[in-house]
């Protein structure tokens, strides 16, 4: 990895990092927007897996006391069924339909939170939770990124901003854990993984203890700059000597 790659791996952790502060999910989201075209999908899957450790573990000990476990259950045992699912997924996957993927989905949740549009609540109950937490799961499982569908749905269901921060930050934890545990079960956790874990990890702790709520549309174009990125041609980033 050249000074160049890896300056750009480096920023994308303190990015991350910041994100997770100030929003409470979007690390992953952020820094696939540059790792996936400079690693492989399963060394960002793992990287983001091992920063959501601290990430999401920072966040929910700043949360503990407001946590509802019985509200919080249904979506982790979904989750504990669909992660390995989406771990299996992981190495079967084209890289290139991994990247696009993720990119249209990111833009999409962009262009959703900048835009903000007022929905009539859903109402659901146990078994809707536990399938968003399979489907949560599963997604997780194969791009590394615990918090999309389950933010959204608690978004969804129309619950205050504090209350839905107490049900996805646990809820993304749970996941990255059983993630972490599937990943090294498959052999995903190699040495050179390791070291660029350990490279990123101060920049990515710089970031997370950066907490300023004022940065929330920042961090959602953020994103949508992270899925554009993702959508256009990897060719267009080889020519640019990246």
């Amino acid at each position: 990895m050249d000074g160049m790659v890896l300056g750009l791996f480096l920023l994308a952790a303190f990015l991350g990092g910041l994100a997770s502060g100030v929003a409470g999910f979007a690390m992953g989201f952020v820094v696939s927007g540059i790792w996936l075209h400079i690693i492989t999908p399963i060394q960002t899957t793992t990287l983001i897996v091992g920063y959501g450790l601290w990430t999401q573990g920072y966040g929910v000990w700043k949360l503990r006391h407001s946590l509802n476990w019985r509200n919080v259950a249904p979506f982790i045992i979904g989750g504990a069924v669909g992660v390995p699912i989406g771990t299996m997924l992981l190495t079967s996957i084209n890289p290139a339909y991994l990247r696009t993927g993720v990119g249209v989905l990111l833009v999409l949740y962009s262009i959703y939170g900048l835009a903000q549009p007022t929905f009539k609540p859903i109402t659901a109950g146990v078994p809707a939770d536990a399938s968003i937490g399979v489907l949560n799961g599963l997604f997780a499982g194969v791009t590394g990124l615990p918090g999309l569908i389950v933010t959204i749905w608690a978004q969804l269901r129309g619950w205050p901003k504090d209350v839905q921060r107490t049900v996805f930050q646990p809820v993304m934890l749970a996941a990255i854990v059983v993630n972490a545990v599937a990943l090294s079960l498959a052999g995903a956790v190699t040495a050179e993984t390791v070291k660029l874990y350990l490279l990123g990890l101060p920049l990515l702790l710089a970031g997370l203890w950066s907490d300023d709520a004022a940065f929330r549309k920042v961090i959602l174009l953020l994103l949508l700059l992270s899925g554009l990125a993702l959508i256009v041609p990897t060719s267009i980033f080889r020519s640019a000597g990246w």
